[in-house]
């Protein structure tokens, strides 16, 4: 029984213990809402007035937007309503002036209208009047036939005579121009030609004197050229005509005179006599006739190496030593050799140029001066006329000869190959460096062309140039004009060949300028 009644106690207590667990988690659960729902209504307050917040601030800014875009829209509207006015302002300016444009044409086509109407009339006019001069021309001709008897044939041929007369004014003038056309074309051709000759053309020339100089071994041996009471020398100088100089110039002895081959075969005389040894009269007259046969030699050695040299064969033998002998022979200290066989070079590269005969050219420019070669008592006339008999003489052709004859002028210049010879030799003996000239001879020749030139009225300085090739003369502008310039030079060519020599020819070149100077500070 007691354990029955502590189980009902138990039970009850269990009992008791669960409502008051319910009712206490009653109390805490309604506790619990009651904060939640205060929590919820905190929360929806918050979220209330934050919803309002964003709502406000969303008008401001979609406010703001409206504004934007009105002020935008306005821009635009603004912009494009001045667009449009523009155009329509050209659209305006266009119409009106079309508008002109229209009335323009209008007027220009009454214009027009008017000068046909006029032109028409006009024609009209025109062709009554050419029906009038047709029928005045016919009674005309017949009056003219019947007064002066002439049948329309005749009429004509004297009208043609009368046409032929007045055309030979025309066709003279025509016939000048065409020769200065002409003439103007070869001096250009020409002057090419020449030009293209000197540049390829360029042979060395030897400055000769008109002494030789022999080295000795010693001093010891003038003495025995001198000889026992110059004995020795006196034979070499009678032997060779020469005139030896033996002075204080150490280990030398000086050759003088003005015949080149003279001259050599003294010097070759003396080289033998030093070689040998052997120095009295007899053996000296030995020496110097074996030096002139030596000389001879050279000479002919030098003529066949000359044609040689030039492609040129079949010479006669006699011709061949002329030309050698030219090696001894100077004009203006240019050697006689030198230059011929210069001139002998231009001929061929001129010749060439002109498609004619090369051979012919070459054998008249090294034969050209072989006249000068042969002493006056043998032959008379010119050199240029001596070498051409020597050619004929010796069996060249006739062109060669009359080219020789003719490059000085002396015969008329019929060939084109007495031309080029002339021109070549020209050539060769103008330029500068070719013929040589003593210093004090040099220097009074300049002075002389400086001279003349100030010697005119305005000039105020003048220059030689190009070792007297050239002469610039400097006029004062106030007083000389430009057509005053132009005959200034003509007179100062003039005075020039009449009062000097020279070789070749000068170049008179009158300078006038006017000069404007300011000097900025």
């Amino acid at each position: 029984m007691e354990n029955l009644g502590q189980v009902f106690i138990l039970i009850f207590a269990g009992v008791g213990c669960i409502i008051a667990g319910f009712f206490l988690n009653y109390f805490l659960s309604t506790k619990r809402f009651k904060a939640t729902n205060k929590d919820a209504n905190d929360i929806r307050e918050l979220a209330k007035r934050e919803a309002e917040a964003i709502r406000k601030e969303a008008e401001i800014q979609a406010k703001d937007v409206m504004l934007k875009m009105r002020q935008e829209f306005e821009i635009q509207t603004k912009e494009r309503r001045e667009e449009l006015n523009n155009a329509e302002k050209r659209i305006l300016t266009r119409e009106e002036n079309l508008d002109k444009r229209v009335d323009l044409l209008e007027k220009k086509e009454k214009d027009l209208a008017t000068r046909l109407e006029a032109l028409r009339e006009g024609e009209t006019k025109v062709k009554e009047k050419t029906e009038e001069l047709t029928k005045i021309l016919a009674e005309e001709k017949h009056r003219l036939q019947s007064v002066a008897n002439l049948s329309t044939e005749e009429a004509k041929k004297v009208l043609l005579l009368r046409v032929d007369e007045e055309l030979t004014g025309e066709k003279a003038t025509r016939v000048r121009q065409m020769n200065e056309e002409i003439k103007e074309a070869a001096d250009k051709k020409a002057r090419e030609l020449v030009t293209i000759a000197i540049q390829r053309c360029a042979s060395d020339h030897t400055a000769e004197t008109t002494i030789s100089v022999v080295p000795l071994p010693s001093d010891e041996m003038k003495g025995r050229i001198i000889g026992r009471e110059g004995r020795n020398i006196r034979a070499l100088e009678q032997a060779t005509g020469v005139d030896i100089i033996i002075d204080d110039t150490p280990e030398a002895v000086t050759i003088s005179g003005f015949d080149m081959m003279r001259r050599e075969v003294a010097r070759m005389a003396i080289e033998q006599l030093i070689a040998d040894g052997r120095i009295h009269p007899g053996r000296i007259e030995e020496v110097v006739v074996k030096a002139k046969e030596e000389l001879e030699n050279k000479i002919k050695e030098a003529g066949e190496q000359a044609a040689i040299d030039l492609g040129i064969h079949g010479m006669h033998p006699e011709l061949i030593k002329l030309v050698g002998r030219l090696r001894y022979r100077t004009s203006f200290g240019q050697n006689g050799l030198s230059h011929s066989i210069e001139v002998a070079k231009l001929m061929g590269i001129m010749a060439y140029q002109l498609g004619i005969d090369v051979k012919i050219a070459k054998r008249a420019g090294l034969l050209h001066d072989i006249g000068k070669v042969v002493s006056s008592d043998v032959e008379e006339g010119t050199h240029a006329m001596v070498g051409a008999r020597l050619c004929r003489k010796y069996g060249e052709s006739e062109e060669v000869s009359y080219a020789v004859e003719s490059h000085h002028g002396e015969v008329e210049m019929n060939t084109l190959h007495g031309i080029l010879v002339s021109a070549a030799d020209a050539i060769s003996a103008a330029r500068p460096g070719a013929r040589a000239e003593s210093m004090e001879t040099y220097i009074k020749r300049l002075e002389n062309l400086e001279k003349i030139c100030n010697s005119f009225k305005g000039v105020e300085k003048s220059y030689a140039l190009q070792a007297g090739r050239e002469i610039r003369v400097a006029v004062v502008p106030d007083q000389i004009n430009d057509d005053e310039a132009i005959v200034m030079a003509r007179d100062i060519r003039k005075k020039i060949e009449e009062e000097m020599e020279y070789p070749g020819q000068i170049k008179v070149t009158v300078v006038r300028e006017t000069r404007a100077i300011e000097y900025a500070k």
